[in-house]
């Protein structure tokens, strides 16, 4: 068993699922955080947001700090894609 966990491509595995879990939690805060700024997200706008790569992600959720409203979002969304 531990032969395998040394192994270049259980590595690469290991380390593919761990980027993916980051990338769903980081998604889950900025669409939770998103909500309490800007109120209730239209469905087309969730799927925007949770379209982006994790990046992006990171982005949105320093640049969702400035915003007011629903439309700086869209804004965001749209200069970000």
């Amino acid at each position: 068993m531990t032969v395998l966990r040394e192994s270049p491509w259980y590595q690469e595995i290991l380390q593919q699922g761990e980027q993916k879990g980051k990338a769903e939690g980081e998604r889950s805060l900025v669409l939770r955080l998103l909500a309490r700024r800007v109120g209730t997200l239209p469905t087309s706008v969730a799927a925007q947001v949770q379209a982006l790569e994790l990046p992006q992600l990171e982005a949105l959720g320093e640049a969702l700090l400035d915003f007011a409203q629903l439309s700086d979002l869209i804004n965001w969304l749209n200069d970000n894609q």
